[in-house]
């Protein structure tokens, strides 16, 4: 492993650089930024909370800062809710939601991993495979969450929504087997 050399350090190892990992650190500000583009499309009202939001999450992410990354993430959901309280459509408010949570999600995975293995480490794999999988899992809930607005803009009877988010709810236990 390559690393940076304790000069004090006799004993010939090198330090483990344990800041946040590459390919997550990546994907999370490209979360954040697609997070921002949801709220801009939205409403100019959220643009400034999730800009700043970016920002905050990218130093969280360079500190490796779980605190600092989690007020990223949220100043990005403060962003959506603000483009939706203005009167934004549904659809950039999931994307926005969608890219927040994913920023959070992947940005804590990269922090975690960097930490356990360093950054030297070849970890894209296993970052990867959890970025997707936490896609897959974002996107299936927004596509439901959608479907449950449209059948209430519908007009659709209650009990319709009802018997929908029982299925939701069934598919994720199912899916957390």
């Amino acid at each position: 492993m390559s690393g940076v050399r304790d000069t004090n350090d006799t004993t010939g190892v090198d330090e483990i650089d344990r800041s946040p990992a590459v390919v997550s650190t990546t994907l999370a500000v490209g979360a954040g930024v697609v997070s921002l583009l949801g709220s801009t499309l939205g409403s100019l009202a959220g643009v400034a909370p999730a800009a700043v939001g970016v920002l905050v999450l990218g130093v969280g992410l360079v500190r490796g800062s779980r605190r600092i990354l989690t007020a990223g993430a949220g100043l990005l959901f403060v962003g959506v809710l603000l483009a939706g309280a203005s009167g934004a459509g549904p659809e950039p408010l999931v994307v926005g939601t969608l890219g927040a949570v994913l920023a959070w999600d992947v940005g804590e995975n990269g922090i975690g991993v960097g930490a356990q293995l360093g950054r030297e480490a070849d970890t894209r794999r296993v970052e990867l495979v959890h970025a997707a999988s936490s896609l897959a899992v974002g996107a299936v809930t927004a596509a439901l969450g959608y479907g449950v607005y449209l059948a209430a803009a519908s007009g659709q009877p209650l009990t319709a929504l009802v018997f929908l988010l029982f299925g939701a709810i069934l598919l994720v236990s199912v899916l957390d087997r």
